[in-house]
């Protein structure tokens, strides 16, 4: 195998790759509510092929939401800081529709959720 040829990845990588990934989407929060887009549930799947390329599919809490034209592109900063990786594509995606069980027990608990 030459050096240009893609290694698959092993689980132990892609757990490492996946837990930097969740450390920068809790850098992203929705302006209007104090919670991480990840503890939010908005999250809906992480990608990451043997290139090093991620693909993201997320959601927001109601499709009128005020910065849908902006959170993906946040989201997309965000993961772009790990030096590993190569390109970063998030899409917004609406099926299924979020709702509040999606969310993290930290995140209810920070909005009293209980």
């Amino acid at each position: 195998m030459s050096d240009a040829e893609t290694h698959p990845l092993s689980q132990d990588e892609l757990n490492v790759l996946t837990d930097k990934i969740i450390t920068e989407l809790k850098t992203v929060f929705d302006p209007e509510i104090p919670v991480d887009v990840f503890e939010l549930g908005l999250i809906y799947k992480i990608d990451v092929d043997n290139d090093m390329n991620v693909a993201i599919d997320m959601t927001l809490t109601a499709p009128g939401c005020p910065v849908a034209g902006e959170m993906p592109g946040w989201v997309k900063e965000a993961v772009q800081r790990i030096p590993e990786l190569k390109e970063v594509k998030v899409t917004m995606v609406f099926d299924p529709p979020w709702d509040p069980s999606r969310m993290s027990e930290e995140a209810k608990l920070e909005l009293n959720m209980f």
